[in-house]
């Protein structure tokens, strides 16, 4: 089976609700109700018929297709510009150190400090792919055809861009981080704030969260662990992540702890590495496995394909990966290497 990557629709709506709810909470970009879903496609068809160059708060969402059967089994999302509708809030752990002469002791103390640091960055996120279909490296298609997206597109997206993965769920779909800190202070379970930061937002948490450092040493042991920990479920995003050239840098989520990923955009493997070239051929046999790329904003869509460089300055590809693609000899592609 063939899959593509392509721009979202309305009439995507149906089969992201149905993958929405097999997230199994701590998901804020793929809520589980249609009327805040139905409200993201419409924002990303209002991106993506924004024909302009330059950056503005928007999202993107794009879906993974069955090429065969238009079968919808995996979605991500790009924002380009976070922290414009609502402050971006992110918890940034730091190191506070104290000496005391009279005691000739030094004491180190772990804070963390609610911070708007990332407000501006683009975000690469909502990435969920079916679980039937978790093999194949659908997944990394799914990651890495947002970079391609970027490339092409890339006056539409920040200098810096970051990831959030979730963080640590327990088994009765709750977060051990949210018990420990914000929990305390806002008097309803993570299921609870996190569906509502899904559908309506995080202002709440500007006018009821504590403004002052949270002393690390004053938490239980079972939020402390957690602080950083991608859920086991996203370690292999962490590792795509940082082969793409993200990295972690203290900051984590406010809502579960887990790790935030930053990485200059035009460092970001797949952007820098990526090239736009004519193809001059669509014949071709054996090649380098690459992601192709072609069309701009709703008519965007990727897939795997076979690609050769050709030293004049064109690209060869496969023939399914034109048929997919709807391309043909003359038309434009960008490309990665696998």
């Amino acid at each position: 089976m063939t899959f593509r990557l392509r721009a979202a629709r309305a009439a995507d709506l149906e089969p992201l609700y149905e993958m929405a709810k097999l997230t199994g909470g701590g998901f804020t970009n793929l809520p589980p109700d249609r009327a805040a879903l139905g409200a993201k496609l419409e924002r990303a068809s209002e991106a993506f018929a924004n024909d302009g160059d330059e950056i503005a708060d928007e999202q993107f969402v794009l879906v993974l297709e069955n090429a065969q059967t238009g079968a919808i089994r995996g979605t991500c999302q790009l924002m380009t510009q976070v922290g414009q509708q609502w402050p971006f809030y992110s918890y940034r752990l730091n190191t506070l150190t104290q000496y005391s002469q009279e005691l000739d002791r030094t004491v180190r103390a772990e804070l963390l400090s609610l911070v708007t640091d990332l407000e501006g960055s683009s975000e690469v996120g909502g990435l969920f792919l079916h679980p039937n279909e978790r093999a194949g490296g659908l997944g990394l298609l799914l990651a890495r055809s947002r970079y391609l997206f970027i490339a092409m597109h890339r006056s539409r997206f920040g200098d810096r861009t970051l990831a959030e993965l979730r963080g640590i769920i327990d088994e009765r779909g709750g977060s051990p981080f949210w018990d420990g800190v914000a929990g305390r202070f806002f008097g309803m379970s993570f299921q609870d704030a996190d569906y509502f930061n899904a559908i309506n937002g995080n202002q709440f948490i500007a006018d009821l969260m504590p403004k002052h450092p949270v002393y690390i040493a004053m938490l239980n042991d079972d939020a402390r662990s957690v602080i950083g920990v991608p859920h086991p479920t996203g370690r292999a995003a962490m590792r795509m992540l940082e082969n793409e050239g993200f990295r972690y840098e203290n900051y984590v989520d406010i809502f579960d702890g887990g790790p935030s990923m930053i990485a200059r955009t035009d460092d970001i493997k797949s952007v820098k590495e990526s090239v736009q070239r004519q193809i001059a051929g669509i014949n071709l046999e054996q090649g380098e496995r690459a992601i192709l790329a072609t069309g701009r904003l709703s008519t965007f869509r990727a897939c795997y394909g076979a690609r050769a460089l050709n030293e004049d300055g064109t690209i060869s590809i496969d023939a399914q990966a034109a048929d997919v693609l709807d391309v043909k000899a003359g038309d434009q592609v960008w490309s990665v290497a696998r």
